[in-house]
């Protein structure tokens, strides 16, 4: 098995993984203000993820040292000084994002595919998290489907003229429900939505997209005594 693979099989049965499915069945953890510790991410990533009452973290670092560093289930996973903590000094820290939900939508795949879109700034950055980057779309923009965090379904959207009032004119909620279609029926696909981006986040949330929680992605870097 090559390592490509063997990172692909880590993803498949990474722990977080049946919680975000479990979370979109709405089966979450208990409310409790705990943290549940994961081990890390393939590929250098790791991650903080808040349900409501209850976090959970993905991280290389040993369990007692990360829990010492006092966490909780009511924000405290993603305060920015423990996600300094987890990222190390040099680390990068990705933003702040909620996480979303929704399900594939039966009948034919409404959107093509796009082969003009590898150097799009939207193809990069889902390349630079996500594995089996495909994309999609029309004269509205374009949707990127892939595999991302622990392998999780992952949709993203990019308009062509964002400028033009996307949200209020359904450009982006028409856009996200043709890509719905593209994705097996009654399946779940999650959605990693900037707060800040009210217009990106009230298209979603028109097109049927739910609330699961929030999200910090990390690249660490880490030195060790000696």
């Amino acid at each position: 098995m090559s390592e490509l693979d063997q990172a692909d099989s880590m993803l498949a049965s990474h722990p977080l993984l049946a919680l975000f499915r479990n979370a979109a069945d709405g089966r979450f953890l208990p409310a409790d203000g705990q943290v549940t510790i994961l081990p890390a991410l393939p590929r250098g990533l790791e991650c903080s993820v808040a349900f409501t009452g209850h976090a959970v973290i993905a991280t290389a670092l040993p369990a007692g040292e990360v829990q010492s560093q006092g966490p909780d289930g009511y924000g405290g996973s993603l305060a920015p000084d423990f996600l300094r903590y987890l990222a190390g000094q040099g680390g990068r820290i990705g933003t702040l994002d909620a996480v979303l939900v929704a399900r594939g939508a039966a009948g034919s795949p409404r959107l093509p595919q796009r082969l003009d879109a590898e150097g799009h700034p939207r193809v990069r950055h889902a390349r630079d998290l996500r594995t089996g980057v495909r994309v999609y779309g029309d004269e509205r923009g374009l949707v990127t489907l892939a595999d991302g965090l622990a392998g999780r379904r992952e949709i993203s959207i990019e308009l062509d003229q964002p400028g033009t009032g996307g949200s209020s004119s359904g450009l982006g909620r028409s856009l996200l429900r043709d890509a719905l279609t593209l994705v097996p029926a009654g399946e779940p696909v999650f959605a990693a939505v900037s707060p800040g981006n009210a217009r990106s986040l009230r298209a979603f949330l028109a097109a049927g997209f739910v609330p699961l929680g929030s999200e910090v992605i990390i690249r660490p870097e880490r030195t060790t005594a000696g």
